[in-house]
């Protein structure tokens, strides 16, 4: 079943908006707080498209690898910035960092 465009939107940018400062989620952990979890890469879809002014921490969602978005060189910056550890590789340390969302209801 594909999502509604706006509704998806909505629900992806609601669940961004909440992940915690220092901390982040995957594309995959986006789409299932959403509400469609086999929709990961229209979560990227959807944040490639979120305008700076609108607040929501999109510099917070990486692949589950804890790889940031190569075309985005500003995000493992941001991140640092908010005490976001790193491995040796660039990656995020998904260990210490992720978001443990276990105790959230999906939308």
């Amino acid at each position: 079943m594909k999502p509604d465009a706006c509704e998806f939107r909505r629900a992806v940018c609601e669940v961004v908006a909440a992940i915690p400062a220092g901390m982040v989620a995957t594309y995959g952990q986006v789409a299932c707080l959403a509400g469609w979890p086999s929709h990961a890469r229209m979560v990227g879809r959807v944040l490639s498209c979120v305008g700076a002014g609108e607040g929501i921490p999109c510099h917070r969602v990486v692949g589950a690898s804890g790889r940031t978005a190569p075309c985005w060189p500003g995000q493992a910056a941001a991140l640092r910035a908010e005490g976001v550890a790193f491995r040796a590789n660039g990656h995020v340390d998904m260990k210490r960092c992720q978001w443990d969302t276990s105790t959230l209801l999906p939308l």
